[in-house]
């Protein structure tokens, strides 16, 4: 058979690659031809029509709403979870052939018979509710990532720069030369006060150029979630919404709440049955007027004050953290992210510190040690089993010990997804192995009180971390617990090294 198939993750990195890779793979093996489409962070190559138009059926493995996806209009589909191709990626092909089979099977022509029902990821229906809130969020989320790590980026390096720059306090002299909140005294410092030659004047600059792009966060976050239920209807009150919700100090809680309401009202008026005369006006005129003035209201009046409450109290309990506290903190956000490797808990975990970092002010503040707790538990994973495929190599297959090599890569990157291959080969023994390595950097970071502005970069933004010595014992700890925790696991019944060797030279023929 021949198969199109669309692969897209919340991030656009590892997921949607590793997916389409997968699916290929199983087609190569079980004799069929798969042609994957990815819709991920560096943009997409669409099929071509003519290899759509031969296909017998569509496999879509992926966290976020797929573009164009009326292009497979009339073919029988899947609709699966990325990590479900990731990991079971023959099990999803022969679902996809079932598909098939079964639409053939009713022998009615394509324009006027439904395909087989979709089926998401852990079995149940790919329209279910909960299956296509979380694609709406993880739209909103993979289309915030940018902003967040272009303005945590370069907030970071302006706090750098102006550490060298300003022999004592640079970290606060570089937020009050000028007010870049306003943009006449921005613009009269630019004007008089800004020189090319001068390191402080570049440290005020890539400063405001940062908190500006993070000023875009929750008006993405919002626009995008309004995207992924409407299409482009949801956009401009999703924007607008996320935009009043900062403004009322609703924060990104409120951001999600006004994605979602933009979103279902667009679609709502979209789906308005209205005279031929009125539809042209409907999306240029009506649809705008109609969805931005109710949103913005409804934001101002109704969700902006309570959910201000809820981020005030959250920001509060944050600043308040000290000791035990802010270390169980800590142990939780590193389990998160080392439970699913990319997934929703990861994914929530990730957020919930990138959106604390624009509040943070100096790379020692509680958000800043939020950030550097997720940052070091992420690097966990993938430098574990990089280190086990090291110290016991008869462990692990062939391939997985030439997966290890670039786990050191991806591990010091901050790219949890490099054990993905791992975890997904043995779940039961990793996982766990993973998470305590992950809790104990976590706490220990915490507890060490490292911090960071930078959303992203593992060890590659070292120089940026606070108390950076200490930042890098935490990962190092955690990972040699999480490396000695996967040997013994993986030697638990399995015989001599002799044995294992014999084990995996036959999984590796």
């Amino acid at each position: 058979m021949k198969f199109v198939a669309v692969s897209s993750c919340p991030t656009g990195i590892a997921h949607t690659y590793m997916a389409a890779e997968a699916l290929e793979q199983a087609g190569r093996a079980a004799g069929h031809e798969v042609v994957v489409e990815t819709q991920g962070a560096a943009g997409a190559t669409p099929i071509d029509p003519a290899v759509i138009a031969a296909a017998d059926g569509v496999i879509y493995a992926a966290d976020l709403e797929v573009k164009d996806k009326g292009r497979f209009a009339g073919k029988p589909f899947i609709d699966v979870g990325v990590k479900k191709a990731v990991h079971d990626a023959p099990g999803v092909l022969a679902q996809a052939v079932a598909a098939v089979e079964a639409f053939a099977a009713s022998g009615a022509p394509a324009a006027t018979v439904a395909a087989p029902t979709p089926v998401a990821a852990g079995g149940s229906k790919a329209g279910g509710v909960g299956h296509k809130i979380r694609q709406y969020l993880m739209t909103g989320v993979s289309h915030m990532i940018p902003f967040v790590a272009a303005g945590g980026l370069l907030i970071a390096i302006g706090f750098m720069l102006a550490t060298i720059a300003w022999p004592t306090n640079g970290a606060i002299e570089v937020t009050q030369v000028v007010d870049g909140s306003n943009s006449t005294d921005f613009i009269a410092w630019i004007n008089d006060g800004f020189s090319v030659g001068s390191l402080q004047a570049w440290a005020v600059l890539l400063f405001w150029v940062g908190k500006w792009a993070f000023a875009f966060l929750v008006p993405a976050l919002s626009g995008y979630i309004a995207y992924g239920i409407a299409d482009r209807p949801g956009i401009a009150p999703g924007f607008v919404g996320g935009f009043a919700a900062v403004l009322v100090g609703a924060g990104f809680l409120g951001g999600i709440v006004t994605g979602f309401l933009a979103g279902f009202l667009a679609l709502w008026i979209a789906r308005w049955k209205v005279p031929k005369g009125v539809r042209g006006v409907m999306p240029v005129v009506v649809i705008p007027l109609l969805t931005v003035m109710v949103v913005g209201v409804a934001t101002a009046l109704i969700i902006g004050p309570p959910m201000k409450s809820v981020n005030d109290g959250l920001t509060s309990w944050l600043n308040s953290m000290s000791g035990t506290s802010a270390v169980l903190l800590g142990i939780i956000l590193g389990l998160m992210m080392c439970f699913d490797l990319g997934g929703p808990l990861n994914k929530v975990a990730y957020v919930f510190a990138t959106t604390g970092l624009a509040n943070a002010v100096t790379s020692s503040d509680p958000q800043a040690k939020i950030m550097a707790a997720v940052m070091a538990a992420g690097m966990v994973p993938p430098l574990a089993v990089a280190l086990a495929t090291v110290l016991r190599p008869k462990l692990f297959t062939e391939s997985e010990r030439e997966a290890g090599k670039s786990a050191w890569l991806l591990g010091l990157s901050f790219i949890s997804e490099g054990a993905i291959p791992f975890a997904a080969a043995d779940p039961l023994r990793l996982i766990p192995s993973f998470m305590i390595g992950g809790a104990v950097t976590g706490g220990l970071s915490m507890a060490f009180g490292a911090g960071v502005l930078a959303p992203h970069g593992g060890f590659w933004v070292t120089p940026l971390v606070h108390q950076p010595l200490l930042f890098l014992l935490a990962i190092l700890i955690g990972m040699l617990v999480s490396a000695a925790l996967v040997i013994v696991a993986k030697g638990i019944g399995r015989g001599s090294d002799a044995d294992l060797a014999a084990e995996n030279e036959l999984v590796s023929i």
